[in-house]
């Protein structure tokens, strides 16, 4: 059901709709809150459209929703917005990224009064600005399109440039600030400048010596949970251990209905004998494999690594992926470690 202004936060407190928009208008900023059963078991949290110019009230409007838990923290945005006031898309963001949100494009859902939406959506302007704010953000599909535009004038672009730093992205995917014109950005492209990451976050790693050893650690937040990948470099050998954190129970089901679990490098078989031992800790699925240090060759080269595991009837696996462009130099470092060791180990036994 569409309800506009108090209406919509009455539907709320009765319970009478979980599908309500605010700002119908047409000349402010619509929300609809889409929080029913079928919604959080598939999507786990609350699919959240935002659609039509965004006004100067906006932020207030929708902050009113997050502080009342209408909208919760890491409620999945969905954008389709002409664009508008450009302090309330900045605002939209920060309110965005408070709250850990994942954003998108998309248009709403029909309902009984709105039957009629197009299916394609776009987000330019102020809303390209507002999309930046998410902690994960999706590149658009099919045929969504995303506009960004620099901002004129010194104090403006002043303001968007701090703000877009803020939220990791580089100002000058956006465009030079000496030309208004709207750049049209595809998914790869928005991919490969960072704006769009998908649901994964940089990975980030730690080097350094541990147990007699070397050790590197790659840790990377996905909107599915932590992924952390922990190298260990033996005189006897490499090690590798993977951490999924996909919650208790869900780890539970994965472990007893695998029947291959193993990891790859470069999506290949990370080792002769590719057989990973799993187990359940905490909430996490751990992975741990062992590999001859001769076949080290391969990761100073690597650009993807992956644990993953295969349910009984083969079909379907589960796991996680990281790309290890972000760490190269620490990737580069742990293999000429493991290589030293590897010489120092042989002229030992020599």
């Amino acid at each position: 059901m569409l309800l506009g202004g108090a209406a919509t936060m009455q539907a709320h407190a009765q319970g009478a709709s979980r599908g309500a928009a605010q700002g119908t208008s047409g000349s402010q900023l619509a929300v609809q809150v889409n929080d029913d059963r079928i919604t959080l078991s598939v999507a786990k949290v609350p699919q959240v459209y935002l659609y039509g110019p965004i006004d100067a009230d906006a932020a207030q409007r929708v902050g009113a929703l997050i502080q009342s838990r209408k909208i919760p923290p890491n409620s999945d945005i969905y954008l389709n917005s002409p664009g508008g006031d450009l302090a309330a898309g900045i605002a939209l963001g920060r309110l965005f990224r408070a709250g850990n949100m994942t954003t998108h494009l998309g248009s709403p859902r029909r309902t009984a009064t709105q039957p009629i939406f197009p299916k394609s959506s776009q987000c330019v302007d102020a809303c390209a600005y507002a999309y930046a704010g998410g902690l994960f953000r999706w590149a658009p599909t099919g045929s969504d399109r995303f506009g960004a535009q620099p901002v004129a004038g010194n104090a403006s672009a002043a303001t968007a440039t701090a703000y877009l730093k803020d939220m990791g992205v580089d100002p000058q995917v956006f465009g030079n600030a000496s030309s208004s014109e709207v750049t049209w950005l595809d998914a790869e492209q928005m991919r490969k400048d960072g704006l769009a990451n998908n649901g994964r976050l940089t990975p980030t790693a730690v080097y350094g010596p541990a147990n007699g050893g070397t050790s590197l650690t790659l840790t990377q937040l996905a909107r599915d949970g932590e992924h952390r990948l922990i190298l260990q470099c033996h005189p006897d050998g490499l090690s590798i251990t993977a951490n999924y954190a996909i919650g208790a129970d869900r780890a539970r089901q994965m472990v007893a209905r695998a029947t291959h679990s193993y990891f790859e490098i470069n999506d290949k078989p990370a080792a002769e004998d590719n057989h990973a031992n799993i187990s359940t800790v905490g909430s996490s699925v751990v992975f741990t494999q062992s590999i001859p240090l001769a076949q080290l060759s391969q990761l100073p080269s690597a650009y993807l690594m992956a644990a993953w595991l295969a349910d009984r009837g083969g079909s379907v696996r589960y796991g996680f992926w990281m790309e290890m462009d972000p760490v190269r130099n620490e990737l580069r470092s742990f293999s000429s470690g493991c290589q030293q060791m590897a010489k120092q180990t042989s002229t030992t036994k020599g």
